[in-house]
Order: structure tokens, then C-alpha cells, then sequence
């Protein structure tokens, strides 16, 4: 993947302005740009021949990038009503038994197939619930994954697992770090008993400082915790306690999520009653607390949903300029190629884009055939690859050199985009961003507003046959 040359910040740390009456007015549907183009617009006309082609490409060009594994393990033993991932809820652990022996299966055809440029600096488990896994099943996949590839050390990988607190004890988790797993996060969602049972997720605070705490006696690198704000029953009091809980806690990374209630898609959240969601106002009341209580006590703002201690991981390359997003959210490995394993997982490989089948009786069938299980996915063209350049740019460092950008593309920027920087001649009367010359830079009030930003760049969205059918999926930029 081409990389931009370095730029000297404007505004090495400029800090962030919450404007809720201009987030009101602005606020609309639409995607978080984990990838670009989005998932939506991935095909079925692209298959397993797709992507051995771009695997053979990379090796023919040389190319010697690093992997970043993602393995998929979607169980969960009871339902969180919110959740819109993809999982399996069942409390019969003999699943697990059998997805292993597939999952397994797919990693040795993958590792085949990267033979040669396997070496692996970050490794992501999430779900679902990966510790829904034993700890014997967990170790064995461990094991298989480092037999099938070749790990960089502890000191220089990133290899993370998400769990669930309900699901693990303190031995557990010291167990997680002696497999190889330095990065921990851990879903809270909220503190407070009332919203817990509202969304059937009953997890005594007791049990997540238990793990947090394990955590850090195990030598973590990094304990992250996920929030989310616009839950039934939540109100501006319950979240200020919640995050009195959280920063005492003292977490290195928080993630604080807005909850889109799309009960049309996910049949979960349908049984989440209507009349006890936040309104829209008391939503931005306590996204406004969160910022002011978490910047107080020290976090950085790193962009969307993020923040951390200064001197983690996120903050240290956002400052550098190496901060990257892909499907797991921001990281810090922006040269590798992602490789994901398990039902539903996406890979990001070359200029190319997969999903594997979502459903386990189709994962298992592909397996069994011997064929990597992808359902669908995209080959970005140049165009697609110029904007997902300038959306990476922007959601990363909230700024963007139009000059240094044309050293790495053959293009003109202005003329090239000049449609897109007149839509945003809008934002900038909005006062959330500055244009000139050389620069476009996201001022401190619009940073919560980047996705709106980087809608001004995505080709896809302006096509009238799919704006009215697609964007309806998106949940709100905040």
C-alpha cells in the first residue's frame, strides 16, 4: 500500500471543542470508515480466485509486508440486546469444539498461501465472545496460530483479545498473557444495574475491576474498556457515575460508543423498549460529559469513538503521523496486510477487500470443499484508492497536506477533487474546517464531525440508485 510522505502538523495538539448546538444541526447517517469504500459495497461477483490473485500480486511485487491477523470467534452465552455483531448465542460449548477444527483448517490454507512474507507484528481476537473459548481451546489455537506463523516478539507485536469479565476469572486472564496476548479489552457498556438489566448484560462492577485489575498484575501492555452512551434507561447522572467507575478504574484506552437503535436490522434490539432510549438532546448531554470528564482526567481525543493516556500506543502515532483505521478501528500498523480467519471475518490484502460466509453451515461447506470461505468482496479501483487516502488522512490526523498528497499521486488536488472541496466551502462556514492553499484541516469543533467530513469524498454515496437504500443501514455521525 502506497504511504504518504511525512508533513509537519499545524496543530500537534490542538484540543477538541464540543459544539452541541452545531453537532445538532449537522448531525446526519452515516459510515464510520473502517474501510473505504464500506462493507455495503462489497460484491459476490468477487471470489476465492480475486483473492489468491492479489496474494500472487503482492509476492510478485516483491512486497514484504507484515500480517495482522484477525480470528473471528462469534459465541456468546447469553444475548446482549444492543449488540449488532455477528454472533451466535448458545450455552452448548461443543460448537466451539467443531468451529475449531474448521477455523484451524482456514488458517493453514492462508498461511499457505503467505508463505514466505508471514510474519506476524499484530494479532486480534474479537467476536462475539472470544473467551467463550476455554482456556485449553484457546491455548491450542494459540499454538496452532504461531506454528502456522511467524510471530515478532512480544516487545514489538500487539496482540490483543477482547473478553467478556463475566466470562473469565483472575487466573484466566493471567493465563490470556502467558499465551501471548499483551492487549486486553474489556466491554463494560455501563455500571449502573438499571441499564444493565435493560439490555440484559448483568455484569457486576466488582467482577470488571476483579479483571482490570488481573490485568495489570499479568504485565498487560495496554487495558482498554468500551462504553456506550444512548442506552434505555441511561440519563446524564447514571453516565457521570459510570465514568467516575471508569477513570478511577484507570484504563489506558476508552472507547465510548454511540448506540444506534436499528431494530429493522438487528432482531435483538427489538426487545429494547422504544419509549426508554435517550432523546437525541440527552444524548449529546452525555456525549459533552464524557469529553469534558475524560479530557480532565487526562485522555487524549484520538477520533471517533477513542481515547487514550498520552503516552499510549494510539496517541504516540497520531502525534508521529502513523496512525492508521482499518475494521478493528484506529491502529498503529498501517503497513500490513490484514488476514482475517473465522465466520463473517474481512480481510484487507493488497488493493482488495473479503468477507468470509456468515453463516456457519456455509463457512463449514466452503471448508470442507477445501476452499478459503469468501462470500464477496472488492477490488478498489485508483479512484478508490486516492479517496481512501484522503478519508484515512483525515479520520487519523484531522488534517490534510494537498502538497504533499500530490507528491505521492500524479494528480492535481484541486482540480481532481474540485467537486468535493466545494461541499466542503459548507463546513468551513460551519467553522468546522479550514481550507487554504496547502492544507485542509478539521478545526477543534469538527473533529466529532470528521465522518461528515469524509462523506464529502465518497464516490459511492452520491450515486442516486444506492444513496436511498444504502445510507438507511448507516447509524448516525453522532
Amino acid at each position: 500500500m502506497k504511504t504518504m510522505p511525512a508533513a509537519e502538523s499545524k496543530y500537534p495538539s490542538t484540543p477538541i471543542q464540543f459544539d452541541s448546538e452545531l453537532i445538532g444541526k449537522v448531525t446526519q447517517q452515516g459510515p464510520r470508515y473502517t474501510s473505504y469504500p464500506t462493507a455495503d459495497r462489497f460484491s459476490a461477483n468477487f471470489q476465492m480466485g480475486d483473492y489468491l490473485q492479489a496474494v500472487a500480486q503482492i509476492k510478485s511485487g516483491g512486497a514484504r509486508n507484515p500480517l495482522s491477523l484477525y480470528i473471528h470467534i462469534p459465541f456468546c452465552q447469553s444475548l446482549c440486546y444492543y449488540c449488532g455483531c455477528n454472533k451466535i448465542i448458545t450455552k452448548n460449548h461443543s460448537k466451539a469444539e467443531t468451529y475449531l477444527v474448521y477455523l484451524k483448517q482456514e488458517v493453514d490454507m492462508q498461511a499457505a498461501l503467505f508463505a514466505g512474507m508471514n510474519r506476524v507484528e499484530q494479532l486480534h481476537f474479537g467476536g462475539g465472545t472470544p473467551t467463550f473459548l476455554s482456556d485449553e481451546e484457546m491455548g491450542d489455537l494459540v499454538k496452532h496460530l504461531r506454528k502456522s506463523f511467524s510471530f515478532v516478539s512480544d516487545a514489538e507485536g500487539e496482540f490483543s483479545i477482547e473478553i467478556d469479565p463475566r466470562t473469565v476469572d483472575p487466573a484466566r486472564i493471567h493465563s490470556l498473557r502467558a499465551q501471548g496476548f499483551n492487549r486486553i479489552s474489556l466491554g463494560v457498556q455501563d455500571f449502573d444495574p438499571e441499564v444493565q438489566k435493560a439490555v440484559n448484560r448483568i455484569q457486576p462492577e466488582a467482577l470488571t475491576i476483579r479483571a482490570i485489575e488481573a490485568a495489570r498484575e499479568a504485565d498487560f501492555k495496554s487495558i482498554s474498556i468500551d462504553l456506550i452512551y444512548g442506552l434505555p434507561k441511561q440519563t446524564v447522572m447514571t453516565m457521570s457515575t459510570t465514568l467516575s467507575k471508569v477513570i478511577a478504574a484507570d484504563p489506558d484506552r476508552i472507547s465510548i460508543y454511540n448506540y444506534a437503535h436499528m431494530p429493522h436490522l438487528f432482531k435483538s434490539q427489538r426487545l429494547i423498549a422504544d419509549d426508554e432510549i435517550p432523546s437525541a438532546q440527552a444524548k449529546l448531554d452525555m456525549l459533552s460529559l464524557c469529553v469534558r470528564r475524560l479530557t480532565d482526567a487526562g485522555y487524549v481525543y484520538i477520533g471517533m469513538d477513542h481515547f487514550a493516556k498520552p503516552n499510549d500506543a494510539l496517541a504516540v502515532a497520531q502525534r508521529q503521523g502513523r496512525l492508521h483505521r482499518n475494521f478493528q478501528g484506529y491502529s498503529t500498523h498501517a503497513g500490513a496486510e490484514m488476514v482475517s480467519c473465522g465466520v463473517s471475518a474481512i480481510s484487507a490484502v493488497g488493493s482488495t477487500y473479503s468477507q468470509n460466509e456468515k453463516s456457519l453451515e456455509h463457512y463449514y461447506e466452503r471448508i470442507e470443499r477445501g476452499e478459503l470461505p469468501i462470500a464477496r468482496g472488492l477490488k478498489l479501483t485508483n479512484d478508490d484508492l486516492l479517496r481512501r487516502m484522503v478519508i484515512q488522512m483525515l479520520m487519523c490526523n484531522f488534517e490534510l497536506s494537498t502538497k504533499v498528497f500530490e507528491l505521492a499521486y500524479p494528480i492535481s488536488f484541486s482540480t481532481y477533487f474540485a467537486r468535493e472541496l466545494e461541499k466542503l466551502r459548507e463546513f468551513e462556514v460551519d467553522g468546522l474546517l479550514s481550507i487554504d492553499e496547502d492544507w485542509l484541516t478539521v478545526t477543534p469543533k469538527g473533529r466529532f464531525l470528521v465522518r461528515n467530513i469524509c462523506m464529502a469524498f465518497d464516490r459511492y454515496l452520491g450515486m442516486p440508485n444506492l444513496i436511498k437504500l444504502e445510507r438507511m443501514q448507516y447509524s448516525r455521525t453522532i
